[in-house]
């Protein structure tokens, strides 16, 4: 009978220790996972004509949500282009986002300037977890920006019906990479300084 119940307790602390390992375990790697996500992150600008599957779309638009956001005011609205015409329409107009004309997709990132007067930054955070949701699901996205641009801002207003407090930000043409492309090291530690300049 002892040896039974010193059985199970021996069977439960074993449980028990693959449950805390296992736990830890997946905590490190996700923390890993973060880490090389932010560092792979590349921008880029030639895609496949391949179709985005609608599941990966609003993982990045769940991304982009989830940025923080001064007084949790969430002033970003997004709209998600697929239309051919739309696309390739925009990127004559806009020399720098000339690469839609590949992109199965655009997310445009806008902001509501009557809900928040700094709009543009939290929308900045959200585009930023966009492009790295984008890396983290093995699609290729780059930021064209429009703010603070009227031109270009005007390129958007122009062919999407987008209300007059609404401003976008950036365009993000989104697909699968043509070709594999690497990261860049940016660590420059002369840019950092400590308690002063």
């Amino acid at each position: 009978m002892k040896s039974s119940f010193l059985m199970l307790g021996l069977a439960i602390l074993m449980i028990l220790a693959t449950i805390y390992s296992f736990g830890r375990t997946n905590k490190n790697k996700h923390e890993q996972n973060t880490i090389e996500t932010i560092f792979a992150r590349k921008s880029v600008r030639s895609f496949l004509p391949q179709p985005i599957e609608e599941e990966k779309i609003e993982l990045l638009l769940k991304a982009g949500m989830a940025a923080p956001s001064g007084k949790n005011l969430q002033p970003w609205e997004f709209i998600v282009v697929d239309d051919r015409a739309t696309l390739d329409s925009m990127a004559n107009e806009l020399p720098y986002a000339r690469w839609l004309k590949e992109s199965p997709i655009a997310i445009i990132v806008c902001g509501d300037s009557l809900k928040s007067f700094y709009w543009y930054l939290d929308c900045a955070a959200s585009a930023q977890n966009i492009l790295l949701a984008a890396e983290s699901l093995g699609l290729g996205a780059v930021w064209t920006a429009t703010y603070p641009y009227e031109e270009r801002m005007d390129v958007v207003k122009k062919y999407i019906d987008i209300p007059e407090n609404i401003s976008s930000l950036c365009i993000i043409p989104v697909g699968y990479p043509s070709s594999p492309l690497q990261s860049k090291d940016k660590w420059d530690p002369t840019k950092v300084h400590r308690n002063s300049w």
